[in-house]
């Protein structure tokens, strides 16, 4: 199989879209207590997002043979969706922490979807993106006990 490095736009937008994750995350601790609840939903909501696209990925690597779709990759790519919805229904803390336990589900999915389709090279981003993106997930989620 061939070796498909993340493109520069692929890169530049990848840790770009961490700025709201560790923004948020960061200002939810030094906010005053209306603020941090509305910073807090912002990092929910934006981390919920973000898993939906990482969902929608599988649709779209499926979806390049038409005459015989994988099932099992369009069925997957609804479920970070459906745990999204999840995140967003419970408690501000407990949705943050199960955002931060699905992107490392997504992550071990794409760990055996990603060779198998020819994009190996994205892995590494992928770990790296998870990593902040999680962290920053958790950091808000212990900023309200604070």
């Amino acid at each position: 199989m061939f070796f498909i490095p993340p493109s520069r736009p692929g890169w530049l937008l990848g840790y770009g879209g961490l700025t709201p994750f560790m923004g948020l995350a960061a200002a939810s601790w030094f906010l005053p207590a209306p603020h941090q609840a509305q910073a807090l939903f912002a990092v929910l909501a934006y981390g919920a997002t973000i898993l939906s696209f990482l969902g929608a990925i599988h649709w779209g690597l499926t979806l390049r043979d038409p005459v015989t779709p994988s099932a099992g990759l369009l069925v997957w790519g609804v479920v970070p969706s459906l745990l999204a919805w999840v995140a967003l229904l419970l408690d501000t803390r407990l949705g943050l922490l199960l955002l931060a336990a699905a992107l490392w589900i997504c992550l071990a999915v794409d760990w055996r979807v990603y060779p198998r389709m020819g994009l190996r090279g994205w892995l590494g981003f992928r770990l790296a993106l998870t990593t902040l993106a999680s962290l920053s997930c958790l950091f808000a989620a212990f900023a309200v006990a604070h």
